[in-house]
Parts: C-alpha cells; structure tokens; sequence
C-alpha cells in the first residue's frame, strides 16, 4: 500500500469488563499505524467504561444512555468515526498483529470491494476455525462458513464470497452514506446479515482475507444457545427476507423452513446440532412457543420492514438472478444446517 489508509475500529461493550483488557492490547500492538479505536458502551453496570478511559486514554468511548444492543451500538460509531473504512470487532476477541493491515488491503487495492472478512478462529484451540465468512440457507438463516473445522489451510485463499461474520469485519464508510446504517430493530444477532445482504444489493463485493487473523471466544458475552438468541435470530431472518430477497423466493422459502425444522427436530432426537443443544437447557415445547412468538414479533413490524424494503429495493444495483447466483455460490444447505453445532 502507498499510504496507510484511514481505519476506525468500533468495539460495541455491554458488561464485558473481563474481556476488554486483551482486546484492546492486541489493537495496540497492530503494525498498521494511525488508526482511531472507538469504544461504545450500552450501559453497562460494571466498570468497563472506568476501566478503558483510566488504562486506554488513545480510546474514544461514547457512552449509550441505554443498551441498543449491537446495530444500535455500532450505528454510535459509525456516526462518531473518522476514517474511510469501519471496522467492527467483539470486545470478547484477541487480533493478530497484522490484522488489521491485512484486513484493509483488498479494499484499497479495488475500488468495488465494500466489505472485508477476517479469518476467526476458535481462541481456546486455535487450530479450529470460528469461520472464515458467513454462508446462507434459503430462509434468511446464516452459518459460519467452516464453523468448527479443523483448520488445515483450506481457506487459506483470498476470495470473494457472500458477506462477513459482524464478530470482526471491514466496511467502506460509503456503504452507510449509499445505504444507511445497521438496522436497530434486529437489536442483537442477524443484523450483520442483513447489513452484509443490503451491501451486495447496492452493488459492493466482499472479499475473505485469510491473512487477517482474529481469535474469538465464542457467545463469551451472550449464551450460545440461550432461548432469547434462538427467538431473535428466527425473528431477525425472517424479516431478512422481507427486507431483501425477491418475492419468488420469500414464497418458496416456506418449504426451505419446513425442511429446517424437520432436520432440526431430528437433530433434537439424535442429539445434533444446535437444536439438541437448545432442548438440553430447554423443551421442545418451550423451542415451540419460542418459534410462535418470532412469527408473532416478526409479523407486528410487517409493516415496517415492508417500508426498509421499499428503500431498498429503490438503491438496488443486481437483479434477480444475480441474487439467486449468490445462493448456488454461497448457499448451505439444509442438513449440514440443522445437525451441526
């Protein structure tokens, strides 16, 4: 690169006082130079915002009147950053020393790329990826793309794919000034999704960089399979799909959601998966009541997400069948879905 690009790192903190202090040291330690880190707390009710304004006073730290969970946090720093690219990472990580140069490199080299993808690995046995990018089902749900693999270089390759994991990631500014910001309704999980989905829509590519390594510790800030994570991420997919996909797609999604929790039912009783995980701190009968209310809660802002939808169909710069492309590149299916963790 001929000259160091201008970065902002955004750190959204709720309660995360125990993770921040190796966080913020590995960004210390970073050999790109001249980058600004912003921290964005949501009222948390212990010690993180004393913490980093006595031990970190390079660190810029807006303080939330209330949680507004990760979209509303990172929209904070988007609206108080400086730089040219914002980069978003979990508190609860550790970043190589080259990450963020790495991370910024395709972004500067071409002009169409919106969208960066870190190289996370699971920080208590790092030879096991977090994922390496975010691959699709046809309802609106995402998964880790190698998500607990034995990392044995085979994502070692820099190369397009669909859109970043929001746990440590790089976005040209431009793509919030084209196409607004994070969506705040999601509160917590699928907003990345859904920011990463708007991106290609409005015409911007997203570039996977191995050489940018982040160590994560996964759901070390909320329960991997708590009942209120398995309501939002059904609530959030599903508007997903009201905001972005085409409406051929939408209806047949319905079968692509029946097939999902028939192979996640199966799953319960084999005991695979993400759903034998939720029934063992749960019921089927509570994972039931849970799937009624995400119906119930998604259809309530119908109306809302039909409005987001319009502008962003209005912004839009592929078509239809491009949108279909993405999924036969980027797509998962349904069995490797439902009975993996």
């Amino acid at each position: 690169m001929s000259a160091e690009p201008s970065v902002s790192v955004v750190i959204v903190n709720y309660n995360g006082r125990a993770l921040l202090k190796e966080c913020l040291d590995s960004l210390g330690a970073q050999t790109l130079k001249g980058f600004e880190v912003i921290l964005v707390d949501n009222d948390s009710t212990d010690d993180s915002v004393a913490f980093v304004m006595a031990g970190y006073p390079g660190v810029t730290v807006i303080r939330n009147p209330t949680n507004l969970g990760y979209g509303g946090g990172n929209n904070a720093g988007i609206r108080a950053a400086r730089g040219k690219y914002a980069v978003f990472l979990n508190n609860d990580t550790e970043v190589d020393s080259r990450w963020l140069e790495q991370l910024v490199g395709p972004a500067e080299r071409d002009a169409s790329v919106g969208m960066c993808a870190s190289k996370i690995l699971n920080y208590y046995d790092r030879a096991v990826l977090d994922n390496a990018g975010l691959l699709m089902y046809r309802d609106g749900i995402a998964r880790g793309r190698g998500r607990l693999e034995r990392d044995a270089g085979q994502y070692d390759r820099e190369e397009e794919i669909f859109f970043p994991s929001g746990c440590a990631c790089l976005y040209r500014r431009e793509i919030f000034e084209q196409l607004g910001e994070f969506d705040e309704d999601f509160f917590l999980y699928v907003d990345d999704v859904d920011m990463g989905l708007r991106a290609r829509l409005g015409g911007w590519k997203c570039i996977y960089v191995p050489s940018a390594v982040v160590y994560h510790k996964y759901s070390a800030t909320t329960e991997a399979y708590s009942p209120l994570k398995a309501l939002l991420v059904e609530r959030n997919r599903i508007w997903v799909m009201i905001k972005c996909f085409p409406w051929s797609m939408i209806l047949a999604s319905l079968f692509h959601t029946l097939l999902r929790y028939s192979l996640q039912g199966y799953g319960m009783v084999k005991g695979r998966g993400a759903g034998s995980r939720f029934v063992k701190s749960g019921s089927a009968l509570g994972g039931v009541a849970i799937l009624l209310r995400a119906y119930a809660d998604a259809f309530a802002k119908y109306g809302i997400m039909m409005a987001k939808r319009r502008r962003i169909m209005s912004l839009r710069k592929v078509d239809n069948a491009a949108f279909r492309e993405w999924f036969r590149r980027y797509g998962i299916g349904a069995a490797e879905l439902a009975l993996k963790d």
